[in-house]
């Protein structure tokens, strides 16, 4: 095109962006802009997740199961929970069901 000049060393094209991102490791989740992140965390068995509410507005922490559920949570709080036994579990915000995330522990 007219007037365009690539950058060296950057590709020609736009990297395609993921429907799903893969599952992190670690034990931290942040609430933030309305969302869990990272979406899905991998954990061991006898590992606690922690939730940090990065956001202005209360929020919460439910499992789909029932296993968990936190207070509500205002900004800068957190919530904690061991996860005593393999599987995926997954939950939402209670205040904010649109809010969805998964805690994958695996042995």
């Amino acid at each position: 095109m007219p007037g365009m000049s690539s950058m060296p060393g950057m590709p020609g094209t736009m990297p395609q962006a993921t429907t799903a991102a893969p599952p992190v490791a670690g034990t931290a989740v942040n609430i933030t802009n309305f969302a869990f992140a990272p979406a899905t965390l991998t954990v061991k068995v006898g590992e606690t997740v922690t939730w940090t509410n990065k956001d202005e507005e209360p929020h919460n922490v439910v499992a789909n199961d029932g296993s968990f559920r936190s207070p509500g949570m205002d900004s800068n709080a957190t919530y904690s929970y061991t996860f005593t036994k393999a599987g995926s579990f997954d939950y939402i915000c209670g205040i904010h069901p649109f809010m969805h995330g998964t805690v994958v522990v695996n042995a």
